[in-house]
């Protein structure tokens, strides 16, 4: 058999599986479009029907990775079965999905590694304004960043769930990888451009390659990569897409002073989440300003048995020197060894509010 003749059978072979791929994809949809119907036969009069179901949703993708004998690896096979899900979730219900913006964001970039590509991506100049969004109903889910494995806490993201109702329903990392972005090669870098955070998480690397250059803080990496566009000597530090939509230059890449540099998303909503079998709770605790003040909020977790994933403490509201902690810890609320502990701590607490029990990150 020659080489042309071998492609060829492969080919014949390719395009039968593709069909067969594409009959199952679409009896799949059927199915969603089933789901749709079932749920509003049965629901109560007047009441709002939720189709999109976190816990769901990171089960399948668990069990697409758990079944997965390659060649393509779990990651991605799975973020292709992401795909399929959005898809057949739009049949149900389009979701629009508040984030901050502008376009071209990395926060623009989890919202659509969370929820696929069959969304609609509102951007919003400010966090604030994601959960506002998402409050009024204009956006069934906000994405916001959380903290960076670099820099840190986003403090403007804890400080929103002090007077919000909206819940924690899902989470989403991102690796981030930064790049020195220009109009032209030739410019003479004079100021560069970026958010806070993505200036904070290159600081080493700028120390070293543009000691006396300004460095300007803006609203996102997007808004540097747009200002870069258009202002002569300037620079932007920004992703990928920033770069292709503002059609600028890539002078460096990979910049961060971290390989491993990821931010970490919630997805926030008015839906509470039930168990999926590996969950986070996030809490918000404010104590007695006492001695033994932060152990006796620590102490149930650790007579419990439950690891904390993360804690960080915020100036409480309600008065100087008065301080709130925001602990994330492995469970779900409804677990058996849960709920007590949630209970010891509303018993020790000055205030307690429970932030939601959601899927831990599954890509």
């Amino acid at each position: 058999m020659s080489e042309a003749q071998e492609l060829d059978q492969l080919r014949q072979q390719i395009d039968a599986l593709d069909q067969q791929i594409q009959v199952l994809i679409n009896e799949r949809a059927k199915c969603a479009q089933q789901v749709a119907e079932v749920k509003y036969k049965y629901a109560e009069p007047g009441s709002v029907v939720t189709f999109y179901r976190p816990e769901r949703e990171a089960q399948v993708l668990l069990n697409v990775m758990a079944r997965n004998e390659g060649p393509l690896p779990n990651e991605s096979i799975a973020r292709v079965f992401r795909e399929i899900m959005s898809q057949c979730l739009a049949l149900e219900e389009p979701l629009t999905i508040a984030y901050l913006g502008p376009h071209g964001t990395f926060t623009q970039q989890a919202a659509v590694k969370h929820f696929g590509h069959a969304v609609t991506c509102a951007g919003q100049v400010s966090i604030a304004d994601v959960f506002r969004e998402v409050e009024s109903g204009s956006a069934q889910y906000g994405v916001v960043p959380v903290e960076n494995s670099t820099e840190g806490v986003v403090t403007h993201t804890l400080d929103s769930f002090y007077d919000s109702n909206l819940y924690i329903c899902g989470e989403v990392t991102l690796r981030i990888h930064h790049h020195m972005l220009v109009k032209s090669l030739t410019d003479n870098v004079q100021r560069i451009y970026s958010h806070a955070q993505s200036l904070g998480q290159c600081r080493l690397w700028l120390d070293q390659n543009f000691p006396n250059v300004e460095r300007i803080a803006v609203s996102s990496n997007a808004e540097a990569a747009r200002r870069a566009s258009s202002e002569v000597g300037a620079a932007a530090i920004a992703g990928e897409a920033a770069a292709e939509l503002y059609e600028l230059e890539v002078r460096n890449s990979n910049i961060e002073d971290r390989p491993d540099n990821t931010t970490r998303f919630l997805i926030i909503g008015k839906q509470e989440t039930i168990p999926s079998g590996d969950d986070k709770t996030s809490i918000m605790v404010s104590s007695r300003n006492q001695p033994g003040a932060l152990y006796n909020v620590l102490a149930p977790f650790h007579e419990a048995g439950v690891s904390l994933t993360r804690i960080e403490t915020r100036p409480d509201h309600s008065g100087t020197w008065n301080y709130l902690f925001f602990i994330d810890f492995e469970g779900h609320k409804n677990d058996q060894r849960i709920s007590p502990l949630m209970q010891r701590l509303r018993d020790v607490a000055v205030d307690f509010k429970w932030l939601g029990s959601y899927p831990k990150a599954v890509l």
